[in-house]
């Protein structure tokens, strides 16, 4: 796997433990110089290895341009990303990365900012913090930790200049102090946006109550880091034409489109390959997809008209590309 687009090279010159099996690395330019700038709820691609490619969210002022901070959570079930960072990865090292890219954008003039982070989702949040206070916008920001030694950058967020518009809920901790989704969310707030970042079913809830409580899509705002992608048993063969050259390429159930793409030597930027990224997002010009990603908001899929090939399948017998 590749970086897709143009590439930087960094070397590490700090690697901090921020809580338990949580590592952060400071990231600079290898000849000295200063890094392009980036936005609040930006990411960029590391090349762990040859073949591996990984995001992580940027978690620094974004008026900082001599570094790039990223937090890596050691995963328990690790594809390999996050073991080699923690493991192999140390001062001094040079990494290969991709410039800055935000799916994940703040928007300005809001009237009011939500931010809801858990876990490791605190790290395009506090991104986020850091831009809308040195704003001078209103916000709000809740953190949700299993404990308060699981909690990356508890230290930093006290001693910010946002530290009072912060509130920590730890699972461990007394029941009253813990996050209520429903209550936060009860009723829409006009001009009010909202952005949650963490585990699946952490996200998946908060936008759950959210939509059930009428909040309009337009001001509800989410990542996902990875997500559940293997073949199911409902998959079965189709075809994909690519509009360009009318060629008709076979999908059996156990590939996916990029998969099979490749092999007739058709090639797709991808990254993640998880359906969390966007970075293979392509036009469908007829057909309807089978959408297995969480890039895309349930309007975005409903119009039928672009899909994640890394992942995404069909519910027709062809999907016609733009490619």
């Amino acid at each position: 796997m590749t970086l897709p687009g143009d590439t930087l090279q960094v070397r590490v010159e700090a690697k901090t433990a921020e809580a338990l099996d949580i590592c952060s690395f400071d990231l600079v330019a290898a000849d000295g110089s200063a890094l392009p700038a980036f936005s609040a709820g930006s990411h960029i691609d590391v090349a762990v290895s040859p073949t591996l490619t990984r995001q992580y969210s940027l978690c620094n002022d974004p008026a900082e341009q001599h570094r790039y901070q990223i937090a890596v959570l050691r995963e328990a079930a690790s594809r390999g990303g996050s073991s080699a960072l923690h493991d192999r990865v140390q001062v001094g090292d040079l990494l290969t990365i991709s410039a800055p890219k935000n799916h994940f954008p703040l928007v300005h003039g809001a009237a009011r900012t939500v931010l809801l982070a858990a876990g490791i989702g605190v790290t395009p949040i506090l991104c986020m913090a850091e831009r809308l206070a040195a704003m001078g916008a209103e916000f709000e920001m809740h953190y949700c930790a299993r404990s308060r030694e699981r909690a990356a950058f508890a230290n930093r967020i006290a001693a910010s200049r946002f530290a009072g518009q912060v509130r920590f809920h730890f699972s461990d901790g007394p029941g009253a102090q813990r996050f209520d989704i429903a209550e936060r969310l009860a009723e829409p707030e006009p001009g009010t946006h909202v952005y949650v970042c963490g585990p699946r079913r952490f996200t998946d809830e908060v936008l759950t109550v959210a939509r059930a409580r009428r909040w309009p899509d337009a001001q509800l705002h989410h990542e996902f880091f990875s997500a559940e992608v293997g073949p199911a048993a409902g998959d079965s063969c189709f075809e994909v034409q690519l509009a360009r050259s009318v060629r008709v390429i076979v999908v059996p159930e156990d590939r996916t489109v990029v998969q099979a793409l490749a092999a007739a030597g058709v090639e797709v930027q991808t990254s993640c390959e998880q359906g969390v990224c966007g970075t293979c997002l392509t036009r469908v010009l007829d057909g309807v997809p089978d959408h297995k990603d969480l890039y895309l908001t349930p309007e975005e899929q409903a119009a039928n008209d672009q899909f994640t090939p890394c992942c995404s399948r069909a519910k027709s017998a062809r999907l016609v590309l733009d490619l």
